[in-house]
């Protein structure tokens, strides 16, 4: 990655997993800490981000907020409306703001901001980021430059992959694939090692065979170059073992199965942006 394309200084509003996630991988990647500030009302987060070096930490963002390029908000939903309130005097004439919040429009984010021409980019990652394997969508407004659009992704490519959307409402697809998607991963691997240890593996070795086959799948999906279809006929040879797994999965109506769970999660994102205005 070029670390030339990274904002010269980046504000943090709001210091949980996810923003934690993005200030650990931009100072591994060498950013300087004194380009950083971060605000929380929370004394143990803010404890936490002096620790990693960060001097400017406040409980609420002050006038130092004002020279950052890009102000990225990692704050709840529900928590939008006072983060905003006391960000919006302390915005520079030249900033981005970056949302991770799920269901909080970009016409929204400028009213609560009351800059009806503010560059805004909704940002959808997922809890990988926190080891630097995340995935997230990005989507921005007219406003954004294109030189702020290379500095967000810039940002984001720091904790995993970032892929731009040619529409908002995509936002609410992506919630749908990777922002929770981690979940589904996790809820089968816990299946495959509860089903383990019934046909009599120990948990162990079931829990960490199970994680190392996700691994090594995922990795081979990425690195392996072939379409993931043709990945699995490479493993499924006829009359054997894995035919025989996959043909229960079909009895059960496995393709459906997730297609109605990520339409459910579509439909409760949408309600969401519904909620928040």
């Amino acid at each position: 990655m070029d670390l030339s394309d990274l904002p010269q200084h980046i504000g943090f509003v709001g210091a949980g997993n996810m923003a934690s996630a993005i200030i650990g991988g931009l100072l591994d990647a060498g950013v300087s800490a004194d380009r950083l500030c971060a605000a929380d009302p929370s004394a143990a987060a803010r404890e936490k981000l002096e620790s990693q070096g960060i001097a400017l930490v406040t409980a609420q963002p002050a006038k130092q907020f004002a020279r950052a390029d890009l102000i990225i908000l990692a704050v709840k939903p529900q928590f939008m409306a006072d983060a905003t309130a006391s960000l919006a005097p302390n915005l520079g004439p030249d900033c981005v703001v970056m949302s991770v919040a799920a269901g909080i429009s970009t016409p929204s984010l400028k009213t609560l901001l009351s800059r009806p021409s503010l560059p805004v980019v909704r940002c959808m990652p997922n809890t990988p980021a926190l080891v630097r394997a995340g995935a997230s969508g990005l989507f921005a407004s007219d406003e954004v430059s294109d030189e702020q659009r290379r500095g967000v992704e810039a940002v984001m490519r720091v904790v995993g992959t970032a892929r731009w959307l040619t529409s908002e409402s995509h936002i609410d697809i992506v919630t749908a694939v990777s922002g929770s998607g981690p979940a589904y991963f996790f809820a089968f691997m816990e299946a495959m090692i509860a089903a383990g240890e019934r046909l009599g593996l120990d948990h162990e070795t079931a829990h960490q065979l199970t994680l190392q086959t996700a691994l090594g799948a995922a990795t081979l999906a990425e690195q392996g170059g072939e379409p993931i279809d043709e990945l699995r006929r490479n493993v499924t040879s006829p009359g054997g073992t894995t035919e025989r797994a996959l043909a229960s999965f079909e009895d059960g109506n496995l393709s459906a199965l997730v297609d109605g769970a990520m339409q459910a999660c579509l439909d409760r994102a949408r309600e969401m942006a519904e909620e928040f205005g």
